[in-house]
């Protein structure tokens, strides 16, 4: 990434000098880093004010309460794990967070279900179907309150950085949807742990040989 914008940033001097606006593309270089920081301010009482909210939610009991909402859906979905399994808690909770836009909350309660969903995996030299399909559904992002969206609309000064609620919510509902409906079809023609299994009988049946 910092190689891709080093290239962009080398190319736009040059293109600058070659067309004689130079000063033109140094004042866009200032005045964006201006911008950036001052981005970079809104998203810290943005992000503050969300993750303060999380905690109160969290001590509370709210977080829970959602999670055990959503568990029977949770534990429909990953039919593989056991019901008892921290896991199934873990993956609610990520939702929730992710629910809320709170993606820097999610990550490490996502990476714990990650680790609980480890220990249940029969091959741990390949991912799991229920690591598969929890990555996808983390990846897709479905978010009720896109608070850190919100948040850099705010630092660039948007007059209505709400109205991207009722979009996000969309474009997230299907891409949530689409990701948990792809990664069952798929789940369906490839087993990665059954792979492994032929693989390595075709392997013992090759060395008796």
């Amino acid at each position: 990434m910092n190689y891709i914008f080093y290239f962009l940033i080398t190319v736009s001097i040059v293109a600058g000098a070659i067309n004689g606006k130079l000063t033109d593309v140094v004042n866009a270089i200032l005045s964006g880093a201006e911008l950036s920081v001052k981005v970079a301010f809104s998203l810290i009482g943005i992000m503050a004010f969300w993750l303060g909210m999380m905690k109160i939610a969290k001590e509370c009991g709210l977080i829970e309460i959602i999670a055990k909402i959503i568990k029977p859906i949770t534990k429909r979905l990953f039919n593989e794990i056991p019901e008892d399994s921290p896991a199934i808690g873990d993956i609610a909770m990520s939702f929730s967070a992710n629910a809320f836009g709170l993606t820097n909350a999610a990550t490490p309660i996502g990476i714990k279900a990650m680790e609980e969903l480890q220990k249940q995996n029969i091959d741990k030299q390949s991912a799991s179907n229920a690591m598969c399909l929890f990555l996808a559904m983390n990846t897709a992002g479905f978010q009720l309150i896109p608070a850190t969206v919100i948040a850099v609309l705010i630092g660039v000064g948007y007059p209505n950085p709400t109205e991207i609620i009722a979009p996000t919510l969309l474009v997230t509902t299907i891409a949530f949807l689409s990701a948990i409906f792809m990664a069952k079809i798929i789940q369906k023609y490839w087993n990665p742990q059954t792979a492994t299994n032929i693989i390595s009988n075709e392997e013992d049946e090759c060395s008796k040989q």
